[in-house]
Formats: structure tokens, C-alpha cells, sequence
């Protein structure tokens, strides 16, 4: 700042100052100025400077600024009192035309105040090269000299677009440390940042958050579970707004045992066995990826019960004297030996008395009947004679009285009403063993899932026919009186016994050469390869038994099929070489427009040409979900060529056969052999078949760090898991879950599978094969083909042998259904353990009195009572009522014995149970009707077998 002084001679010295300095054209300009200006100068110096005496002061000076995109800026000066202010940019004035100025006067002072502005374009700074910024400063004039602002510097903002180092994603174990490094981009003016967790702004109130300021690090001192999430750097400043790649940070938990359980009792009663206890990985469990627990989770020991020891009697003792009331005794003490540690006492009295006079006890010496009088030993004998003869009168009248009653109260015979006549004649007996711990876990001990599937009914497979043995049919039914029916003749004796001279070998060739052990084949082109390949086995698809005229059952292993040939089916001197097989069809639908799809498998049964008196009943599992009305379920026949026809459906009437649709099975009643499916058709989105899913694991053979789940997706039947079980038993592989059940809805959306939860820093999974799907076709229509999929991992180190993750299951927009995987990856830890307990079983039919559940005289004597109706109205409608079998009841009347024919489908309801009290409670049920309302059915057997004829 400069200072001049000289009265008058002021201007001339400003002009001179100008025109050395500011170009020819702004001198003149400003001469002019000066000029015009002098004579206002003098009149008006004294009253605009004489009183203030100062030099111009900056009530405003320009500012840095930036130039956003193309848009110019603006520099503002205002300065007190001032006759002129210019703007000097870079060293050179800028030309008048570019200023801005106005002018007003200080209502307190009186003192004028000059305000000039220009604009500044990015032109202009881009076109300036010099060794610092483009900058521009304001000079303001008064009389008494001159007064300079401060230099503003003009810059062009930017912010470019990559940052020069992302935060990183991190996994931390709980409190530990959580350094996030971000480096925003290069910008003017500099970049400021912030951070997102989540999509929403991170805040710094919490003490254990902090950000240090110098490189924008972000920093969190102990990490807590609810620090996980993912954090974005956002760098932003005058032009834009940039964002970081995400950095996902997990803050995981390593897993702790729990305490350990109290031992368990020994298992065993006596002598030496095994105690455990056990711990869980729970103290905490494993979080987020975090490490099990190592260490075995069950601890077992030796133990030694002390054996109960069974009292004993002792030998008697003398016997006593003779007392006065003509007794003696001895005794005996339960010493031989004692019981002892929870031994049973012995049985029977310890003191026994007998008389010892042989009747003849004596009083002072003499006999008592030589003492009595006459009178009174006659007496006596009266008297006992008149009391016999008035208990067997009153025996009499009581058993008459009793008959009566019964008479009266029942048309029908104590074996028909008495529930008692089945529970207490006869031993119920059932072929199913107590549950156990599931053989195809690897950890048994884990708590059931409620999810599970069910539970079949149908008989997997027979026990030992040694475990099987039944009282003899005679002691059965020694409790029972016979029955007498009014106007019905007892029928003769049936014979069981058969001549093995009389097999109709060889009639179908092609029936019982049916290749039954199929491989299992991709169907269409898709990343998920169902290539299980399992090996043919006889005893597994298919199941041969001679039957003759007592009948029995018939039962292919661990797949829900089965089939009960009825006493008197076959005729008498006459035996059939019965077989069952599963066939595994080449087309997934069963109609040409691919409307229906198979909903069990397609199940053989013959010879062709066999003759029977009765029909069959067949099992058949299937996977439908019936609980609702969303499915048309036919029954259908192979005739030729692939080509199956309809024999009826589910919920209409015939008189050809008869279906029974349960949750999980069909009975159906069959006169001729062949080949027959359950079909289905659904009718709306809502229609759904279940599905069982499993995940089975073993190590991989071609890298040792290497480890492979297979997850299956099947139909839910025991057939079709049962290929996969064969499948994984020939390549070593173990389930690693208990299996689980989802409705897959006909609503044309895929299945997608997808593994979750594994820990990054012990496990690498191969990339993109996270997420895998199945299309709706190929799950629709599977027909008992397995699907699977796989997921290849591979450990970091040896030292990593456990593994634990999810495998997520679900069809897009329905529910999720989870299998957990928690399991040890070496392979000595854990061996292979086997899937099925029966699945090498041989015995795979009964025949005779043990296949069924009802003795063979008791159920005689019940189809007698029922098929012919009497007074009351009481027949085999009211019996198939009351055994819940109250629809198509046209094909019972075309039977030649309804009850009979009844009983069989009962049988074929209760394989392994055996609940005798259903029938028991149904009979006294009966029992108790009084004149139901008998609606009369009729039938030609001329009549059932056109309508047959029609469908083959």
C-alpha cells in the first residue's frame, strides 16, 4: 500500500500512476475521468475527506473461489470511502468494461461506500499459464492514496473418479481391532469423507468408533457382532460425490464347549457296559464363520451294573405239632439265595397249614362225632344237603337268566360284539422295530428336527422269520365260544395246506424278466447331473413268493410297496409264484399333452393269467400332497407301447377295483395283474408334491484337502430315496443330515439350492457354484428320478477338520428349508455308516396265518355275520362304515363276500401295528346301533368284469 499527497495536484498524479501502468485505452479513460472529476473534487474534498483523514478501507474483499463445470464466478470488493476500485488479475488491471459498480452512500457516517464485481470464466483460467494459480486483487483510490485487498485465487474444481485405495473386507474374531484404510480420489477442492455401514451414515457418538483424520482411516477399537455389516467410503466435495467398492467386515465368534452333561446310566443291567456324557459346541456357539469347538463332543466309559440276584425258597421246615384246632404247619424263608440289587422276591407263601387229623379232630381226647348226639349228626346232614341242592338251582336260574338277557340285547355272537373277543383272544404282533437312533446320521445325538419326513407305514421289511412265530391258531382261539348265527350253517374247515406240484411256472417271461436295477440318467441338458449310478440288485426292485390258498404278503424292501394276497384269494390245491418289481419308466409324464406326471412308482405285479377268487390289495407310496382338493389322482394301467390307460380315478365311483388314498400311500384292491402307477393332474397353482431332500458328503479322492456335499432333491417315497442311499453307500459318501420334506407347488417357479455360512477363513469354495437351480420342469417332473447337485470345497490346512454351513433350500418366492451341516472331514474320525439297518434283508414275504393280523376263524365268523343282513339292519355297509371305509361302496356289493373283501383292505391299513382295538372298538360300536338305515347295493360279477373289459 502506497501513500501520496499534494492537494490540488492529487489527480494528476493518478493519471500519471494509471498511465504507466493500465493499457493506452484505459488511461484515456480514466484522463476523462479525472477531468470531469476534478472540479466535484475540490467542492466536495472537505466534506468527503476532510473529517475522515483516512485511507480507503475493504468493508469486502474477494475470496477464493472455484469454477464448477463451465459456470463463471464472481469476485465482489466494496470499499469506504473510495472514488474508484479496479480489479488487478495475474498482474494486469482489468478493463473497465468488465466491472460491475454501484454506489451508496453510509446513512452514519455520510460516507460513500464503492461495491465493484467481475466474473471470472473457466476460459480465462485454463488460458492463464503461470508458476501459481490464476488470481486477482481489488486497488481503491481516495484522496488520500491508495489501498490494495487480498489476492484471491481462482481454481477449476474436479474430483476424479477412482479412489486411490478402498477400504478392504475384513473378518475379525469378537473384540478384536477393525482398521478400514480409504484414500479418496485426487480433487479440488480436497475430497471430504464419510462413512456408510449399511446404506445409512455411520456415527462417531460411540466412543468405540473413531476416525482418524490425516489418511480417513476408520477405526473400531473392539469389535462387537453388531459391527458387521458392510461399510462404503463416500468421498465428496464443491463438483461430485464418490463412492468406494463396499467393504464387508464380519466380526465372528469361535466356538465354545459347554459343561458336561452327568454321565449317563450304564446301558446295560447287569455287568459290564458303556456310560457317556456328552457337550455341546454352545459356550458360544459358532458364529459367522467362526471355528468349532475342537475336542470330542461325547466322552464314553466303562461301566459295571451289579447284577439283580432272584430270591429263592429255602427247604421247608418240620412240620408242627398238632394244635388244638386240628392244624399243623412249617415254613420256608426266601434265603436260597436273598434277592438282592433290585432282584424279584421269591413267589409263593412262605408258611403253608394243612389239617392233621384227616378230617377227624378230637376234643379232650375223643373224637367230636363220637361226642355229638344223634339228633345233632343227623341234623347236620340235612342241612348240607339242602344247601347244595339250593346253589345248583340258583346257578341254574342265573346262566338262564343270563342267556336271555344276552338274546335280548344282540342278534349277534359274543366273538362278533365283545371287543374282548379280539384283544383278549390273541396276541396282537407287529413286524416294526422299536426306533432307534437314526444308523444314517453321523452324529446321532443331535436333536430331531421337527421338519423332517415322516414316517412310512407300509412295511419296509420283514424280521427274521424266527422273531415272527405266532401262537398256534388253535390256542388262539380257545377263549372264543363258537358263534351261531341264525340261518347260517357252520362252513367247513379251510385247508391251508398246499401241493407244491401245482406251480403255474413260465406263464410271463416278460414279466419276470423285467430289468428293474436301472442307472439313474440326466434327463435334458442342465448343470445338475443326477449320475448316481447304482448297481442292480434283485432284492431291491423286485420280490417273488409262492402263495396258495391261506395267502400272505408280499413286500418289496425299503420301498413302500407291498401286497396282501386274502385267505381263499387263490383257489384250494393250487399254488401261484407270485412277484412284485418296480419299473422305472422312460417318460416323466403320463399323458401325451404332459398334463399328468407320475406320483409313485410304476409297480409290476403277477403272473399274467393268475386267477383269483378274491381281490389283491396293493400298497402303493406316492408323494402326493392330498390334504387339500388340488390334484385329479387317477390310477392308471401300462398297456403297450408306453402307453398307460385310465382304470379309475381316486374320488369317483367304479366297480372294477377300488382305491384308498392315504397321506403318504394308496391302497388299491385288484383283480388283474399288470403294470400300475398313480398319476396325477393338478388343478391350480396351489397343487404341490412333497419332496425329500438330503445332503450327503465325503472327502474328495483327487485332492486331499478336498471336500464334496451332494445335496438330492426326490420325490418323497422310500423308493426313490432309496437310489440315492444305494448311489452313496457304492461311492463312500455319508448323510451328513437327517433328511427333510418341502411342498414344491405347481406354480412353474425353479428350485434354487445354495450353501451359506461357510468359514472364509478355513474353507474356499470354487467360484460362481454358490447358488445353483434346478428348472420347474425338471423337479415337476422327475418321476422318482433323483436331481442332484454338488458344491466343491477345499480346506486351507490339515488342521481344519471340521466343517460347518448351511444348505438352503427353496422354490423362488416359497419357504426356505435349511439343512445344517456340522460334521468331521477326516475320514478315519467318522466311518461310513450304513443308511438302511434292513436294506439286506431277505425275507420278503409271510405267508399264511402270520401274514395277517385277524385269526383266520375270527375273521370267518365275522365276514358270515356281516355279508347277509339281518333284522336290525346290521351288514357289511355298517361295518365298512365304521372301519372308515364309506365311499365306493358299489365295488364291496359286486363282491362275492363284502366283509371279507373289507377285512382285507383293513389288513392292508395296518401292516406293522396291527391295531386290533380299531376293529374291536368298531365291532362294539355296531354292537350298539339300533335299526341303522340300510341302503341296499347291488352287483353282478357279469357286470364288474365288462366294465374291466371296457378299459383293457
Amino acid at each position: 500500500m502506497g501513500q501520496f499527497s499534494g492537494g490540488c495536484y492529487l489527480s494528476f498524479f493518478i493519471f500519471v500512476l494509471l498511465g504507466s501502468q493500465a493499457p493506452t485505452t484505459l488511461a484515456r479513460e480514466n484522463t476523462k475521468w479525472i477531468r470531469g472529476h476534478k472540479g466535484k473534487s475540490q467542492r466536495g474534498e472537505a466534506l468527503q475527506h476532510g473529517q475522515s483523514g483516512t485511507l480507503p478501507h475493504f468493508l469486502e474483499e474477494p475470496v477464493d473461489a472455484y469454477i464448477v463445470k463451465s459456470n463463471p464466478i464472481k469476485l465482489r470488493c466494496q470499499a469506504r470511502p473510495a472514488l474508484q476500485i479496479f480489479f488487478k488479475c495475474n498482474g494486469e488491471w482489468v478493463h473497465q468494461s468488465q466491472h460491475m459498480s454501484q454506489e451508496h452512500t453510509d446513512l452514519t457516517t455520510g460516507l460513500k461506500i464503492r461495491e465493484v464485481m467481475i466474473n471470472v470464466s473457466r476460459q480465462q483460467v485454463e488460458d492463464f499459464h503461470g508458476p501459481e494459480d490464476y488470481w486477482c486483487l481489488c486497488v481503491a483510490w481516495s484522496h488520500l492514496g491508495t489501498s490494495k485487498s487480498r489476492k484471491a485465487t481462482v481454481r477449476i474444481a474436479y474430483l476424479r473418479k477412482n479412489f486411490e485405495q478402498d477400504p478392504q473386507g475384513t473378518e475379525v474374531p469378537l473384540n478384536g481391532m477393525i482398521v478400514l484404510h480409504c484414500r479418496p480420489p485426487e480433487g479440488v477442492p480436497v475430497a471430504e469423507v464419510d462413512w456408510l455401514k449399511n446404506e445409512e451414515n455411520l456415527s462417531f457418538d460411540d466412543g468405540n468408533i473413531m476416525e482418524k483424520k490425516g489418511d480417513h482411516n476408520l477405526i473400531i477399537s473392539e469389535a462387537r457382532l453388531s459391527d458387521s455389516g458392510n461399510y462404503t467410503c463416500v468421498a465428496s466435495n464443491i463438483v461430485a460425490k464418490r463412492r468406494s467398492a463396499t467393504a464387508t467386515v464380519i466380526v465372528y465368534v469361535n466356538g465354545g464347549w459347554s459343561s458336561w452333561t452327568d454321565w449317563s446310566p450304564c446301558n446295560v443291567r447287569c455287568g459290564r457296559g458303556v456310560q457317556k456324557r456328552s457337550r455341546t459346541c454352545t459356550n458360544p456357539a459358532p458364529l459367522n464363520g467362526g471355528a468349532f469347538c475342537e475336542g470330542m463332543s461325547v466322552q464314553k466309559s466303562t461301566c459295571n451294573t451289579v447284577c439283580p440276584v432272584d430270591g429263592g425258597w429255602g427247604e421247608w421246615s418240620e412240620w408242627s405239632a398238632c394244635s388244638s384246632d386240628c392244624e399243623r404247619q412249617r415254613s420256608r424263608e426266601c434265603t436260597a439265595p436273598e434277592p438282592k440289587h433290585g432282584g424279584r422276591l421269591c413267589d409263593g407263601v412262605a408258611v403253608a397249614t394243612e389239617n392233621c387229623t384227616g378230617g377227624l379232630c378230637t376234643q379232650n381226647r375223643k373224637l367230636l362225632h363220637d361226642a355229638k348226639p344223634q339228633g345233632v349228626e343227623n341234623s347236620s346232614d340235612v342241612a348240607l344237603y339242602s344247601g347244595l341242592a339250593a346253589g345248583v338251582v340258583t346257578v341254574v336260574l342265573l346262566i338262564v337268566a343270563v342267556t336271555l338277557y344276552r338274546r335280548s340285547q344282540s342278534e349277534y355272537g359274543v366273538d362278533v360284539i365283545d371287543s374282548s373277543a379280539l384283544t383278549g383272544g390273541f396276541q396282537s404282533f407287529s413286524f416294526k422295530t422299536s426306533r432307534q437312533a437314526n444308523p444314517l446320521l453321523i452324529n446321532s445325538s443331535m436333536q430331531p428336527d421337527l421338519t423332517v419326513s415322516r414316517t412310512y407305514t407300509s412295511p419296509m421289511c420283514f424280521q427274521d422269520s424266527i422273531d415272527k412265530e405266532l401262537m398256534a391258531e388253535r390256542s388262539l382261539l380257545d377263549p372264543l365260544p363258537d358263534l351261531k348265527v341264525k340261518g347260517v350253517t357252520e362252513r367247513a374247515e379251510y385247508h391251508v395246506m398246499s401241493h407244491p406240484q401245482t406251480f403255474p411256472r413260465g406263464l410271463a417271461p416278460d414279466y419276470r424278466g423285467v430289468a428293474v436295477g436301472t442307472t439313474l440318467g440326466r434327463r435334458g441338458k442342465n448343470l445338475f447331473s443326477p449320475h448316481v449310478s447304482l448297481t442292480p440288485r434283485l432284492p431291491l426292485h423286485r420280490a417273488t413268493a409262492v402263495f396258495g390258498h391261506a395267502g400272505g404278503r408280499l413286500v418289496v424292501p425299503n420301498t413302500g410297496i407291498s401286497l396282501l394276497v386274502p385267505h381263499g384269494g387263490i383257489a384250494e390245491d393250487t399254488t401261484w409264484e407270485m412277484y412284485m418289481s418296480i419299473n422305472q419308466e422312460d417318460s416323466s409324464t403320463a399323458s401325451d399333452d404332459g398334463s399328468e406326471i407320475f406320483l409313485s412308482p410304476a409297480v409290476t405285479y403277477g403272473p399274467p393269467g393268475l386267477d383269483l377268487s378274491y381281490p389283491i390289495a396293493m400298497t402303493i407310496a406316492h408323494c402326493a400332497e392330498v390334504a387339500a382338493d388340488n390334484w385329479t389322482i387317477r390310477l392308471k394301467r401300462h398297456i403297450q407301447d408306453n402307453k398307460w390307460e385310465e382304470v379309475m380315478s381316486v374320488n369317483e365311483e367304479s366297480t372294477s377295483c377300488y382305491c384308498l388314498l392315504e397321506a403318504q400311500k394308496c391302497h388299491v384292491l385288484l383283480e388283474h395283474p399288470g403294470r400300475y402307477a398313480l398319476v396325477g393332474e393338478p388343478l391350480n397353482q396351489e397343487a404341490g408334491k412333497r419332496l425329500r431332500l438330503a445332503v450327503f458328503g465325503s472327502p474328495d479322492a483327487s485332492n486331499s484337502l478336498g471336500f464334496t456335499l451332494r445335496v438330492y432333491c426326490v420325490d418323497d417315497t422310500p423308493h426313490a430315496f432309496q437310489e440315492v442311499a444305494v448311489g452313496e453307500r457304492s461311492r463312500g459318501g455319508r448323510l451328513l443330515e437327517e433328511p427333510k420334506m418341502m411342498l414344491f407347488k405347481a406354480n412353474t417357479f425353479s428350485l434354487q439350492v445354495s450353501i451359506q455360512d461357510v468359514p472364509q477363513l478355513l474353507w474356499s469354495i470354487k467360484p460362481f457354484t454358490t447358488c445353483q437351480e434346478f428348472s420347474f420342469s425338471q423337479v415337476w417332473a422327475s418321476n422318482q428320478h433323483p436331481l442332484q447337485c454338488a458344491f466343491t470345497l477345499e480346506r486351507y490346512s490339515h488342521s481344519s477338520s471340521q466343517l460347518s454351513c448351511k444348505i438352503s433350500i427353496r422354490q423362488v418366492t416359497g419357504k426356505e428349508q435349511i439343512l445344517q451341516v456340522y460334521t468331521s472331514v477326516v475320514e478315519n474320525e467318522k466311518g461310513v455308516v450304513p443308511f438302511f439297518t434292513q436294506s439286506d434283508c431277505t425275507i420278503t414275504s409271510q405267508t399264511g396265518s402270520r401274514a395277517f393280523k385277524i385269526p383266520l376263524s375270527i375273521r370267518q365268523r365275522i365276514s358270515t355275520t356281516f355279508d347277509t343282513a339281518n333284522a336290525n339292519g346290521k351288514d357289511w355297509q355298517l361295518l365298512a362304515q365304521k372301519l372308515h371305509i364309506d365311499r365306493n361302496l358299489c365295488y364291496f356289493a359286486c363282491q362275492e363276500s363284502p366283509s371279507s373283501v373289507i377285512l382285507t383292505l383293513w389288513e392292508a391299513q395296518h401292516p406293522d401295528s396291527g391295531d386290533l382295538d380299531s376293529l374291536a372298538s368298531a365291532l362294539e360300536e355296531i354292537s350298539k346301533v339300533h335299526s341303522p338305515k340300510a341302503v341296499s347295493l347291488s352287483c353282478s360279477k357279469e357286470e364288474r368284469d365288462s366294465e374291466f373289459t371296457k378299459l383293457a
